[in-house]
């Protein structure tokens, strides 16, 4: 596939035209290599191949180039006569006008490849230079293709090219490949695309190469890379190599001070000339990288590893000696040299602090690196500092890997030793974390018992920082749990002990459980303590803990139906989330998300992201479980097999957390899709499992749709809930008026509840108000409760007031998860792309001005301050980019 060359190549197409009018012309093709030089010239053969005889000659780089080589190649097939002085090897005297009356009398247009003239040896760049001054009365069309890269000012072909006839020369520069045409080449070949444009640089021979190798994805740069640019350094002076070789150890920039510290008075000419070649830019401040990090990986491959340690070490000297005011700035850069120079007493200076700074600015994953680095050299490091890199690493990782294994054993580690120091404080520390993550894993039983153990290796102690969170964590899972008054009680002890000793972060914690569980409980006060939770983690910068505030308080949203705040929140922290690294709450709110979508009836949107989050591996149980519940419920409503299986799944990993929130919704999906299924037994036992539950573990949205439930599946009589306020909606139901219920759960937004309500209707009005049901679930592909009420019509004699039966596909309307216009899924698709305003004004024909507001609104519409942030959450959530039929536009 040749992407993005539809101008060079017909640049030219025209000059082939030109010839075969008699007018010949000379086309100087350039790019530096790799760049598809060969691949055009290939594609333009074929498609002129026709009208044109098509000759090629190859210049090669040899030791001693093959004198006239090209036309060696092209002499067989273009006159005998040329053939036989070559091998006569004549003087270009004879030999020269002898191939121009070829020329001349050869029938049709001829066109004369010259491949890699860069390399042409001085013979054939006389040659050149002979043909293009007399080409322009010729049939004939002469390419010249060359490594830009390769002829600097002083090269032979320079010279040629100034010798040439302006008029008859054409110029074709080929560009790099944008960021959509090489995703296009990803998905083409079936493979990823994440930061292979970076990597790249857009350049089609690295790309098609790593997407051809699987070495790449083990971290290895394939061979036919290695070699190539291996090739090219072995053609550079000394000096130069020099210049790269320490280049290749820095994956960024370097200022120029630090070459010229390193390297000396000729450090500039020398990187000048590195830059001249290709091989190295500056940025607009005169820093120096590599023009592609491939060619900087295949340098360092090069240098043995005792040299990389020597280099490595000689550059942090260089930065902590000229750059001590930015110091703090560059300590990720130091940590990466003394990493490289298996400096152990300097990563384990170093990676703390770097961690720290990481950390602070939300870049969590990187803290995490930094710190998995130093516990590589821990045997050297003291007990404490030993003990605190394995608790730190613990936390970072906690957030943003998967690895809970490993995690756990650092946890357990950092307790060990920190026992045997007799840190108790420090051992609680842990235990609670460990209570966290076998939460996370849905052990239920684990969680309480490290909850438990923490409050008791610190309750004989003097209250302290410690006592404080150990007792919001004890709330925590007591608000987990569905109960509500322990976790009020113990969490109102956490805030009072935390104020007294001025603890912020541990005021936050518990006011998350605190307004949680106050807000579930139906009681007053909760939002307030979660809004107060929220703000002040965000103004503190405690990001697991607003992490969990957006987390629990959009949860509430969606369930008590306040779509307003749920779509804010949801919003909000899932930004929140994707740009400070966060990707297990991130997948956890985008499962509330798809429940959110489902309940709104855009049934697609919800299946869509549930699909995507359920797609990552190694995600913790209970991070997916809210995708995995809205999947299978979702499934069972667009009448899929699958869906109650989804369901059946999610409630066997739901069980051993112990967690109502974690199985009532799933039993009350699994009944639905039992009534849907007109399997009655089955309906009954998931509500019978739900009594035995005991409604004092019930929310009173729970409570209500308990209620409703038994009543539309035929038992004898709901379980009393005395004093739940439940939903205004399942209340006219029980009521007995489901038509105010529907109107209800309309006004709401929940079109699927409003039609399950109305085919609760009898009596005169069945047959009405079974015609507004099919409607309402045919429009949102609710395809299994649709078929029931229509079977409920022929039961009850009402079938011919419904509408008519839908043929072929349903053909809801679609629309983006985050609320895109058409016009809006445009300009992101060419956000990803990498395209800047102008170009996406130039792109879509709409002004600049209109461009600005249309960016402004996907950013807002993402939460996101800048592209990045909106480049982020695509790599999270691709499903943005596609949903509702947004896709790259690549132009070819």
């Amino acid at each position: 596939m040749l992407l993005e060359r539809e101008g060079p190549l017909e640049a030219l197409l025209a000059a082939a035209r030109s010839a075969a009018a008699g007018v010949g012309r000379t086309v100087l093709l350039e790019g530096e290599a790799g760049i598809g030089k060969t691949s055009l010239l290939q594609e333009f053969a074929d498609r002129a191949g026709g009208s044109c005889r098509v000759l090629w000659g190859w210049c090669e780089a040899l030791f001693t180039p093959r004198p006239l080589g090209p036309l060696q190649d092209m002499a067989r097939s273009l006159d005998p006569r040329v053939a036989a002085l070559l091998d006569q090897a004549s003087a270009p005297e004879r030999l020269f006008p002898a191939l121009l009356s070829a020329l001349q009398a050869a029938e049709g247009t001829t066109v004369l490849v010259f491949e890699d003239v860069h390399w042409a040896d001085n013979a054939t760049l006389d040659l050149i230079k002979y043909l293009g001054r007399r080409i322009s009365v010729l049939h004939t069309m002469m390419v010249l293709s060359a490594r830009s890269d390769e002829v600097d000012a002083d090269h032979p072909l320079t010279h040629v090219r100034g010798d040439l006839q302006p008029a008859s020369v054409t110029r074709i520069r080929l560009e790099p490949l944008s960021p959509g045409a090489v995703a296009a080449l990803a998905e083409q070949a079936g493979r990823a695309a994440a930061d292979l444009h970076r990597i790249t640089e857009g350049n089609p021979f690295f790309v098609s190469e790593l997407l051809a190798s699987r070495e790449f994805e083990l971290g290895q740069i394939p061979d036919s890379i290695r070699d190539a640019v291996w090739s090219r350094l072995s053609r550079l002076t000394a000096g130069e190599r020099e210049v790269l070789d320490l280049m290749s150890i820095i994956p960024g920039s370097a200022e120029p001070g630090l070459i010229r510290a390193l390297l000396g008075g000729e450090a500039e000419i020398l990187a000048d000339q590195c830059v001249a070649r290709g091989l190295l830019r500056r940025d607009g401040k005169g820093a120096l990288t590599f023009r592609h990090d491939l060619a900087r990986q295949a340098t360092l491959d090069r240098l043995s590893p005792s040299l990389q340690r020597s280099l490595h070490a000689k550059m942090d000297a260089a930065i902590s000696r000229l750059l001590t005011a930015q110091a703090s700035a560059l300590l990720s850069r130091r940590m990466h040299h003394a990493a490289g120079a298996g400096d152990g007493a300097r990563v384990l200076e170093l990676a703390p602090q770097a961690a720290a700074q990481a950390s602070r600015m939300g870049a969590h994953r990187e803290a995490a690196s930094h710190l998995a680095t130093a516990l590589t050299y821990v045997a050297q490091a003291p007990q404490a500092l030993a003990a605190q890199l394995y608790e730190d690493w613990a936390y970072e990782a906690g957030l943003v890997l998967l690895v809970y294994d490993e995690i756990i054993e650092a946890r357990h580690r950092a307790i060990a030793i920190w026992r045997d120091l007799g840190r108790i404080d420090k051992v609680a520390l842990n235990l609670r974390w460990l209570s966290r993550l076998h939460w996370r894993r849905g052990e239920g039983e684990q969680a309480e018992h490290f909850a438990n153990e923490a409050v008791r290796e610190v309750e004989g102690m003097p209250p302290g920082p410690e006592l404080a969170m150990a007792y919001s964590t004890r709330s925590q899972l007591h608000m987990l749990h569905y109960r509500f008054d322990e976790a009020v009680d113990w969490g109102l002890r956490a805030i009072a002990l935390a104020d007294r000793l001025g603890e912020i972060e541990t005021r936050v914690h518990a006011l998350n459980n605190v307004g949680t569980a106050l807000l579930f409980a139906g009681r007053p006060g909760g939002r307030e303590r979660l809004e107060e939770g929220l703000a002040l983690a965000l103004e503190h910068g405690f990001h697991d803990h607003a992490a969990r505030a957006y987390t629990n308080f959009a949860e509430y949203a969606v369930v008590s139906k306040d779509f307003a705040l749920a779509e804010r929140l949801l919003a909000e922290g899932i930004a929140f989330c994707s740009r400070h690294d966060l990707d297990s709450a991130a997948q956890y709110l985008l499962g509330r998300q798809a429940q959110f979508r489902l309940e709104q009836g855009r049934f697609r949107e919800a299946e869509t992201i549930a699909q995507g989050v359920m797609s990552l591996e190694r995600l913790p149980v209970v991070m997916h479980l809210p995708a995995l519940t809205a999947l299978g419920r979702v499934r069972v409503r667009l009448g899929q097999p699958d869906g109650p299986a989804l369901l059946q799944q999610a409630l066997e990993e739901g069980s051993p957390t112990g967690e109502p929130q974690r199985i009532i919704p799933v039993r009350l999906a699994l009944t639905e899709a039992a009534w849907l299924a007109e399997d009655p037994d089955a309906g009954r036992a998931q509500l019978k499992a739900l009594a035995a539950m005991g409604l004092d573990a019930f929310s009173p949205w729970d409570v209500g749709e308990l209620a409703v439930w038994w009543r539309r599946c035929g038992m004898a009589e709901a379980p009393p809930a005395p004093g739940v306020r439940i939903l205004e909606a399942r209340s006219l139901e029980l009521r007995g008026d489901p038509a105010a219920a529907a109107a209800e759960w309309t006004r709401l937004g929940l079109p699927y509840e409003a039609a399950l309500s109305l085919m609760q209707v009898r009596g005169t009005d069945a047959g009405t108000a079974l015609a507004g049901a099919v409607t309402m679930l045919e429009a949102i592909e609710a395809r299994s409760a649709a078929a029931l009420a229509r079977k409920l019509a022929q039961r009850l004699g009402v079938a011919v007031q419904l509408p008519k039966a839908r043929r072929g596909p349903y053909t809801a309307a679609r629309h983006h998860p985050l609320g895109l216009t058409q016009n809006e899924q445009q300009v992101l698709a060419l956000i990803a792309e990498g395209k800047s305003n102008k170009e996406i004004a130039r792109s879509l024909s709409r002004s600049p001005r209109t461009i600005e507001h249309q960016v402004s609104a996907v950013l807002g519409k993402f939460s996101a301050a800048n592209r990045m942030e909106v480049l982020l959450r695509l790599r999270g959530e691709p499903w943005l980019l596609s949903a509702a039929g947004a896709r790259p536009s690549l132009e070819t």
